[in-house]
């Protein structure tokens, strides 16, 4: 188990560095939704345009989706085609593989999960995660049967555990291990708590903490925060 904490002042600005270098040679990114990977992707695009760097071999996907129609402010997709795809229209353009989850929860899964299995599945060169106030990863929450699924890359989630509470469709733990990189992004003392559970000392795979079984997966991982999300992990200081 490999776990790096990094703390920066701007983690979007250092977020965005990585999925650049992750996009220099091509490859299969893994995008979450939240407002620090907003402005995160924001910035990507910006520097992409700056650079003259070409996506034709980026393939982005997403780790979970809301069961909203895509024209809603819930919707991850959404924010992503307007903080990224849209900022790129004309410039360079990447393949995104949405998830339908319009569709509902267990259509959208099965969709999806046809997507990731025909693309072989892949191996993500870069995979962004948020982390809930309550631990939870994707949309991978406490309690919930969905946390042992290992049979399958993508699950639908009936009940979301955490605001909005709308049904979801998820990567699993699964389709997570998949990846070669795994960033966990987080800012604010809000995420302190359930970031000290999930990868401070001391920190047990816990399926009240979701985020705590991320470890095991053995995949590296690196837990881009600011201080205030750090307060209760060993870190490395990084301007």
């Amino acid at each position: 188990m490999s776990v790096r904490v990094t703390v920066v002042d701007d983690p979007a600005r250092a977020c965005a560095a990585l999925m650049v270098s992750a996009a220099v040679d091509g490859g299969h990114i893994v995008l979450t939704g939240g407002s620090t990977p907003k402005t995160a992707y924001e910035q990507f695009a910006a520097q992409v345009a700056a650079i003259g760097l070409s996506l034709a071999d980026t393939t982005f996907w997403l780790g979970d989706e809301r069961c909203v129609e895509p024209d809603d402010d819930r919707f991850n997709h959404r924010m992503i085609r307007e903080s990224l795809l849209d900022p790129l229209a004309g410039v360079t353009e990447p393949v995104m593989h949405r998830i339908h989850a319009e569709r509902g929860p267990d259509e959208g899964a099965a969709d999806y999960a046809r997507t990731l299995a025909y693309a072989g599945p892949p191996s993500f060169d870069l995979l962004l995660l948020g982390v809930g106030s309550d631990g939870h990863c994707a949309s991978l929450f406490p309690g919930q049967d969905t946390l042992a699924r290992r049979d399958r890359l993508t699950v639908g989630v009936p009940e979301a555990g955490l605001e909005p509470f709308v049904p979801r469709v998820s990567m699993t733990f699964t389709a997570l291990a998949l990846a070669r990189h795994i960033v966990v992004l987080a800012q604010g003392e809000s995420k302190a708590g359930p970031l000290a559970r999930a990868f401070g000392p001391g920190a047990v795979p816990d399926p009240a903490t979701p985020s705590s079984l991320l470890p095991p997966l053995g995949v590296p991982i690196t837990v881009l925060v600011d201080a205030a999300a750090a307060a209760g992990l060993e870190k490395e200081q990084h301007p």
